[in-house]
């Protein structure tokens, strides 16, 4: 039997930007788009769920890192391709600034790992990182400085 066709319509999804110490939390993810690289939690918007709502969640589920969102800062695309370079999803990570409040990363849900980078670190060429993190964490560490404490 076939499998059924793919939805051509791009998915909605947060990642959550949580700055701490000059540190990025990041995951090092267990499933496509990008499995095995480092990338900011998040996942999927659940129907009716506000984008803070679903960045704090993913968060939560994927590092038990609780965290407070401040604001909604970017937007990036995440392309998920079959081995033969074929097109199965198109992601919107709609990127949410959000700040520490408890808890230190444990991976969970789909995360193969879960810890905090130094910013300067995603700068090696040798970190296997998902597209425009490095930019995106440089964007969220350039707010959160300006966000009172």
């Amino acid at each position: 039997m076939p499998s059924p066709p793919i939805d051509p319509r791009p998915i909605s999804a947060t990642i959550a930007a949580v700055i701490r110490d000059n540190q990025v939390l990041l995951v090092r993810r267990a499933n496509p788009p990008d499995a095995g690289r480092w990338g900011f939690p998040g996942g999927k918007i659940d129907q009716g769920e506000t984008l803070f709502d679903a960045a704090a969640r993913e968060l939560a589920e994927e590092t038990g890192v609780t965290a407070k969102p401040l604001r909604v800062f970017t937007a990036v695309d995440a392309f998920d391709h079959d081995d033969a370079g074929t097109l199965r999803r198109h992601f919107i990570l709609i990127a949410v600034l959000l700040r520490w409040t408890a808890g230190e990363p444990v991976a969970g849900d789909d995360a193969l790992e879960a810890r905090w980078f130094d910013l300067g670190a995603l700068n090696d060429p040798s970190l296997a990182l998902s597209l425009d993190v490095a930019e995106v964490a440089d964007q969220a560490a350039a707010l959160m400085s300006e966000v009172p404490s």
